[in-house]
């Protein structure tokens, strides 16, 4: 075994084998310091991506249930009102799909009225740069 410090120093990862000079210092650092923060990031993006994934699938399982619970909920109303009633059943099931159908076109119709344009200002950008665009076709008058 050889213990000599030449040895030692030769082996050593952070023994530098020759002099730097500081802007080769300072860009290592820069880059050292860059995919530290890059790590960083991928590593709690990874994290968000795994709670927004759980959180889909809760929102997702809890969506089901709802539903589930509403169409049980809408047949066993049918079922109670046609035992209560001399109705028959299933016009009672064709009048609910009814009521749930012109609720549906009046939701749709709110969502309709209330909705605005998504990114107006990117796209208030976009007709300025249109605009500009144009005026870089048309030929210029020259001053003959």
């Amino acid at each position: 075994m050889n213990d000599s410090p030449d040895m030692a120093s030769a082996n050593a990862p952070d023994a530098p084998t020759e002099p730097r000079s500081a802007a080769t210092g300072w860009s290592e650092a820069l880059g050292v310091l860059l995919r530290s923060r890059l790590a960083l990031i991928q590593l709690e993006a990874s994290s968000a991506a795994r709670q927004a994934g759980q959180l889909a699938a809760r929102i997702a399982a809890a969506a089901i249930a709802l539903v589930a619970a509403w169409a049980l909920l809408v047949a066993g109303c049918i079922g109670a009102l046609a035992a209560a009633t001399s109705w028959q059943w299933y016009w009672l099931a064709l009048a609910a799909a009814g009521a749930h159908a012109l609720a549906a076109g009046l939701c749709l119709l709110l969502v309709k009225a209330v909705t605005t344009p998504a990114f107006p200002v990117t796209y208030a950008e976009f007709l300025k740069d249109r605009e500009w665009l144009a005026t870089l076709k048309t030929p210029r008058k020259s001053n003959t």
